[in-house]
């Protein structure tokens, strides 16, 4: 393709994801290219990175337009992007909507004053409001606030940023060094996470699903905030586990092999296709003492096997605020109704997967969020309703868990940022049913 080619099919993809706006843009771009396949693997990354810088900084690029009265279609949001972001000259940029075969169209007097206006011009602007300035969301903006406080600025700075590529070393088959040298044997660099036991660290995104490591079930993807949950989880050999909301079994995998394959773990979730996609990580790691049972309205499973569990983890669904450096968009198409109607899910499915705790058994309620509303303060509502359940503090479990590392996080609960701790942002209470 042509550098003209790719930014117009930049702005074809920016306009997919505009007009879903309630879907997950990666979604829709696996879509967009699986209906293009013309688009070369380079072409493919060159124009995601365009559409997905644009993504990245809509709020200000929209703000931006706005401010001039110019309409905030894709294309004059790449426009902004390619002046703004990337400090084009107005010629450089003229010079690729040129209206040639596969080029955007030329720019309307409207676009040309426009470019004229933006041309030069930081992305921040001083009149620009200090959670546009933040590339914050208004629904999630006070909760961030309450979180972080004065150091909010550099928080919002981190969420920006690229997410490293963090794997769980499966120690069912392995041990971190051991993965550590077969991954350097296949020319991927890999060096232990600072917190977590399993954890190796991968320098340069490289491609690590090709690897005979990956595929033999050496390791698996998940960051190391996502394996200190499982870690504070204490899932041992012989014990019974559930984890409530499994999705594609992730954190399944990390307690299989925490419990040495001895015990029992049941993998439950309400979507069928993810239990299905488990099936396969499951059996690629060696995992054979789990499960997978489909959560249905009426199923009696619940009740038939109250009180059996002795660890019961509940990742629950929430607006994934937490995980914003790698979806984007997230922050785009979620709303202050979103909010509370995962806030009132979480409480029904935290009061659910309760029942399935053992007395003197644990419950481990944890997001991928940053807001108290789903953090904190849906403990302390839940701890207000069930006077049977108490906060273990988790500073303590951790010394017993990793001794030889300091605990990463303040107060009683796990609560992790990317700017303090590099994970994405996580958050994790353990409660305990008195005997």
């Amino acid at each position: 393709m042509t550098p003209a080619g790719r930014i117009q099919a930049a702005i074809d993809l920016l306009g997919a994801v505009e007009a879903e706006a309630r879907r997950p843009a990666d979604a829709i771009a696996n879509d967009f290219f699986r209906t293009r396949r013309y688009i070369g693997s380079g072409d493919r990354r060159a124009v995601s990175e365009l559409a997905w810088g644009a993504i990245r900084q809509r709020m200000r690029l929209a703000w931006q337009l706005e401010r001039l009265g110019s309409l905030t279609d894709a294309r004059r949001l790449l426009i902004a992007h390619l002046l703004l972001v990337e400090g084009w000259p107005p010629q450089k940029l003229a010079g690729h909507f040129t209206g040639d075969r596969f080029a955007p169209a030329p720019l309307d007097a409207a676009e040309v004053e426009l470019v004229r206006r933006l041309a030069g011009q930081p992305l921040l602007h001083p009149e620009m409001p200090q959670e546009v300035r933040l590339n914050l969301p208004g629904w999630a903006a006070q909760g961030l606030a309450a979180r972080f406080g004065e150091t909010l600025p550099a928080e919002a700075a981190a969420m920006e940023g690229a997410a490293p590529l963090d794997l769980r070393v499966n120690l069912l088959k392995t041990t971190r060094e051991a993965a550590r040298l077969a991954l350097a044997a296949e020319g991927i660099a890999a060096e232990p996470t600072p917190y977590s036991p399993w954890g190796l660290r991968v320098a340069d995104r490289k491609p690590v699903l090709n690897t005979a490591a990956f595929k033999d079930g050496l390791v698996e993807v998940q960051d190391e905030g996502s394996q200190l949950i499982a870690l504070l989880t204490d899932a041992r050999p012989g014990m019974r586990v559930a984890d409530y909301c499994a999705g594609a079994a992730g954190k399944t995998l990390a307690l299989a092999a925490a419990m040495g394959n001895r015990g029992h773990i049941v993998a439950c979730d309400v979507s069928a296709p993810r239990l299905e996609g488990a099936a396969k990580r499951l059996r690629r790691a060696g995992v054979d003492n789990a499960e997978r049972h489909l959560l249905v309205p009426g199923d009696k499973w619940r009740k038939r096997r109250g009180r059996s569990f002795d660890r019961v983890l509940v990742d629950a669904p929430c607006t994934g605020s937490g995980t914003w450096r790698r979806n984007p968009d997230a922050r785009l198409r979620t709303t202050a109704q979103d909010l509370a109607e995962l806030s009132a899910k979480q409480a029904a499915i935290l009061a659910d997967a309760s029942d399935l705790v053992r007395p003197g058994g644990r419950l481990v309620y944890a997001t991928c969020s940053l807001l108290p509303e789903e953090d904190e303060m849906q403990i302390e509502r839940f701890l207000a309703r069930h006077p049977d359940f108490v906060a273990l503090p988790a500073p303590a479990l951790w010394a017993g868990l990793c001794p030889a590392v300091p605990w990463p996080a303040e107060g009683p609960f796990m609560a992790l940022s990317p700017a303090r701790h590099g994970t994405d942002g996580f958050f994790a209470a353990v409660l305990e049913r008195r005997p």
